[in-house]
């Protein structure tokens, strides 16, 4: 079978190369094409665009982009049309995604969405279209089944692919320190204007935590130079395609909404969630998005298990005192940690990839 993936992040291509290994057991005979990432190539698809080029956050700066994203939907769909896929798989990205997901429809393309779209945030009505152009949707969150039935829109859960990553991460390779204190992980994300954003607010712990050592998980695509300017004279580690390693062995972390905070979470790092974006991005999100907590980990397990701080409240005294906490109050750390074990415990067991393979192929044959 012929198989098109779209992951349009780094998430998507960690999740789509496990898929795309599933895929491989599954059907000997699969060809798969991808848009992704180095992940996505390594696990034996043919890469046709890196996620890099499609990376654009944010209201504001999608506006400022619309020519280079119209020109690559104008792409994607030339090289479906010739690649003539039996399947085409939407890894989440749905600003391109479900552009191309009603389009394929209308060519009598099979059309599997592996790991939703957040309809259940904002625009809750896309929901209607998903219905129309989407064959398969398959879950990795447990209450979004129960949010599609609302919908008369059966969606299928497979798991979630993090818990089979990490319960397989084995590695172990020390961090090398330039001292022997206990580290804190600073995870500012993947994209560069999401770095240029957090990472100085991160950096003012340093001085305040001199106990510490402060360890940064670069971006695999981006320059030391980047981040060596924004930490200035401050005594910084950079540390590359480490990034698992790094936040199991430090004792706290400050980490970027997004991916990462999940899986800190599931390696029972005690962690700060960091948020600031553009301020008209912002302003917009607050007047669309309905959703009580930016993280993950908050919204799976429906309280508050970790402090997000957004926007104007990510600033240099709140982090100290919210750092402080993970660190020092003993009581509040050990609340936290009981309740990342409740976290896998509703994460269950399934084997995300090998079950969303199995549907995948069950849909098409």
């Amino acid at each position: 079978m012929r198989y098109y993936i779209i992951a349009g992040e780094a998430s998507g291509d960690l999740h789509g190369s496990n898929l795309i290994k599933a895929l491989h057991q599954e059907d000997d005979s699969a060809v798969i094409h991808c848009w992704g990432g180095e992940k996505m190539q390594s696990a034996g698809a043919t890469l046709v665009k890196h996620y890099r080029e499609l990376a654009f956050m944010g209201f504001v700066e999608v506006l400022m982009n619309l020519k280079a994203i119209f020109q690559n939907i104008k792409f994607c769909k030339e090289d479906i049309q010739q690649f003539k896929p039996d399947v085409l798989v939407l890894i989440d990205y749905p600003g391109f995604n479900m552009r191309i997901a009603k389009w394929a429809k209308e060519q009598g393309i099979k059309v599997v969405y592996y790991i939703s779209p957040q309809v259940w945030a904002w625009k809750e009505g896309r929901v209607k279209s998903i219905k129309q152009d989407v064959d398969k949707m398959l879950v990795i969150l447990p209450f979004e089944e129960a949010f599609y039935k609302k919908w008369n829109f059966e969606a299928t859960y497979v798991g979630h692919p993090l818990v089979e990553v990490i319960s397989k991460e084995n590695n172990e390779m020390p961090i090398t320190s330039i001292s022997n204190k206990p580290i804190i992980a600073l995870l500012p994300g993947s994209r560069k204007q999401e770095i240029l954003t957090k990472l100085p607010e991160m950096l003012k712990m340093v001085t305040l935590f001199p106990d510490y050592q402060f360890v940064i998980a670069q971006a695999p695509s981006l320059p030391d130079e980047m981040y060596l300017q924004l930490a200035g004279d401050k005594k910084v580690l950079l540390v590359k395609n480490q990034t698992y390693n790094l936040i199991r062995q430090s004792a706290a972390a400050l980490v970027t909404s997004g991916t990462a905070t999940l899986e800190t979470a599931l390696f029972g790092t005690p962690q700060v969630v960091c948020y600031k974006g553009n301020p008209v991005s912002f302003w917009l999100a607050k007047k669309l998005v309905k959703i009580q907590f930016i993280c993950l980990v908050n919204l799976i397990m429906k309280k508050l298990v970790v402090t997000e701080l957004i926007q104007d409240e990510l600033n240099e005294k709140n982090l100290k005192i919210e750092l402080d906490k993970l660190l020092h109050n003993q009581n509040h750390r050990k609340q936290v940690l009981e309740d990342y074990a409740l976290l896998w415990h509703l994460l269950g067991d399934k084997p995300a990839s090998t079950t969303a393979a199995k549907e995948i192929r069950a849909l098409i044959s």
